[in-house]
């Protein structure tokens, strides 16, 4: 079973990730990691050049470790596997440089003085997608590295359809999945997860404000206790079949041992449910 990782801590996050690379690529370059982690910081810090630090309570730099953590546990899992085709080292550190940028479209630029990142929840995928290309377009990677990290972000839209996303080769499309899986699992596995819903539910309202009442799908609530009290069916009719059937299975490369062990985060998640539905009654589906 994995060793308990506080995920408020990003010191401790980062070593995990990096153990879990040099299990897989001993030979790797034992520096990446590190450097993803700094080019991250930097831009959640509110040090990157023309933007602001995260404001967005429930999208912030936490809950992108939360999917990081995840998505190199899942990966490793895999490689342990032997799961065809193998990762290989490029596209596992253009994985995690693709989780850690993923939800950088809440940032806002330097003269943006209006509300939280929270506004752009509607467009954040396809903010995330420019500004990863931005960044590394300067760190040197190449149009063809651009595009895998651009492509696996998309995977994380709520409502994408994946068949349209222009993946380069079936590993990108692999690794674009588990980081979809790994989006969704990490924050709903969180220990505070029930107690963040009514953050979430704020920036739901947030953006509805900024985008004329609209709406995504996820957001159509009218109060924090109805998106509390309605959880355990989107895990149930849009969570669960996504990561089952959508995202190919992929979170089973968490379970420990592989194939038939216990699986941490859904364990995580059920107890999280649990407490949803004895305090709201919350319908099963």
């Amino acid at each position: 079973m994995y060793s308990e990782i506080d995920t408020k801590h990003t010191t401790a996050v980062e070593v995990e990730i990096q153990s879990a690379y040099k299990f897989m690529f001993p030979q790797g370059d034992r520096t990446f990691v590190s450097r993803a982690f700094a080019w991250t910081m930097e831009c959640f810090s509110g040090n990157h050049a023309g933007y602001q630090a995260i404001d967005a309570r429930y999208h912030d730099f936490e809950h992108t470790l939360q999917g990081s953590l995840c998505l190199a546990r899942l990966l490793r899992g895999r490689h342990a596997a032997g799961a065809q085709p193998p990762l290989t080292q490029k596209i596992f550190e253009l994985g995690l440089l693709a989780i850690l940028l993923h939800d950088t479209g809440y940032l806002k630029r330097s003269d943006d003085t209006a509300g939280t990142g929270a506004k752009y929840t509607l467009i954040h995928v396809n903010r995330s997608v420019d500004f990863a290309g931005e960044l590394l377009g300067q760190k040197g990677f190449s149009d063809e590295e651009i595009t895998a990290v651009q492509n696996m972000i998309r995977c994380t839209g709520v409502n994408v359809d994946l068949s349209s996303i222009p993946f380069q080769n079936e590993l990108e499309r692999t690794v674009g999945f588990a980081l979809g899986t790994s989006d969704l699992l990490g924050q709903m596995a969180a220990k505070d997860y029930v107690e963040k819903l009514p953050i979430l539910y704020l920036e739901f309202e947030e953006s509805a404000r900024h985008n004329d009442g609209r709406m995504t799908a996820a957001g159509s609530f009218s109060s924090a206790e109805e998106l509390m009290r309605k959880t355990p069916l989107f895990w149930e009719r849009y969570v669960l079949p996504k990561i089952q059937q959508d995202f190919n299975g992929l979170y089973e490369f968490l379970n420990v041992p592989y194939p038939e062990g216990a699986n941490l985060y859904l364990r995580r998640i059920e107890r999280n449910l649990s407490k949803l539905r004895e305090k709201w009654n919350a319908p099963v589906s």
